[in-house]
C-alpha cells in the first residue's frame, strides 16, 4: 500500500497501488461504428493502410509529386508536368511580331493576355491563367502584354477595346477573344472552351 501525505484536515487516505498492466475493455461505441457491410472492415491492417513514401520537389517552373506504394503491387505514380507556368511577357512591337511569327511557323495557336498590373480583375485572373497554361504546355504559348508598356498602335492593331482581354491568334490573325470582366473561374472556363473549339477545327 502507498500512503499519501496528510491532508490539511489531518486525514490520511490510502490508495491502491497502480497496476499498469490492466487492459481496457473494448468500447461498444467504437465497435458499433464499424460498417457491417463494408469490405474495408474485413481487410487486414497492412492492406488498409499500406506505407507510402512521398517527396515534393519544386523548381522555378515545375512542381512534381512522387509517390510509391510498396505493398503487393509495384504501382508507382510520377507526375513531372508543371502545375503552373508564368506567362511570358511582351513589352515591344518587335517581341509581339516575333511571338506571332514563331507560332505561325509552327502552325500553333497563341494566347495573348492584354492587361495592366493595376487591374484588379487581372490580379485575380493571373494565377488561374498560369494553371491553364500548364494544362496546354507545350502545345500552346501564353503571353501577357501590359498595355502601358507597348506602343498604342499595337493596342489598336490588336483591336483591343476592354481589358483584361484574352485573345487567341492563329496564322498571324486574331481568331477569338474573351474579355475577363466577370468571375475569374468563369473567364478561365470560357478561355478553355475557346481553345478547344479552335483545336477541334484544326
Amino acid at each position: 500500500m502507498v500512503k499519501a501525505l496528510p491532508l490539511h484536515l489531518g486525514i490520511v487516505k490510502s490508495f491502491p497501488k497502480f497496476d499498469s498492466s490492466f487492459d481496457l475493455p473494448p468500447s461498444p461505441q467504437l465497435l458499433s461504428a464499424r460498417l457491417p457491410g463494408s469490405g474495408f472492415n474485413r481487410l487486414p491492417l497492412s492492406r488498409k493502410f499500406p506505407p507510402i513514401f512521398q517527396k515534393v520537389s519544386a523548381t522555378g517552373e515545375k512542381t512534381s509529386l512522387l509517390g510509391a506504394w510498396t505493398q503487393d503491387s509495384a504501382l508507382q505514380f510520377r507526375d513531372e508536368s508543371p502545375v503552373s507556368i508564368e506567362l511570358k511577357s511582351i513589352s515591344s512591337e518587335l517581341e509581339f511580331d516575333k511571338a506571332i511569327a514563331d507560332a505561325e511557323e509552327r502552325n500553333e495557336l497563341v494566347i495573348l493576355v492584354w492587361m495592366a498590373n493595376w487591374c484588379r480583375n487581372y490580379i485575380y485572373l493571373k494565377p488561374q491563367l498560369e494553371r491553364l497554361a500548364a494544362d496546354y504546355y507545350p502545345r500552346l504559348q501564353f503571353y501577357c502584354i501590359d498595355v502601358n508598356m507597348v506602343p498604342h498602335k499595337l493596342v489598336v492593331r490588336a483591336g483591343l477595346a476592354k481589358m483584361p482581354a484574352i485573345q487567341l491568334w492563329k496564322d498571324g490573325k486574331k481568331q477569338d477573344e474573351v474579355v475577363g470582366l466577370y468571375k475569374a473561374y468563369l473567364v478561365v472556363n470560357d478561355v478553355r472552351k475557346m481553345i478547344e473549339r479552335e483545336l477541334t477545327d484544326e
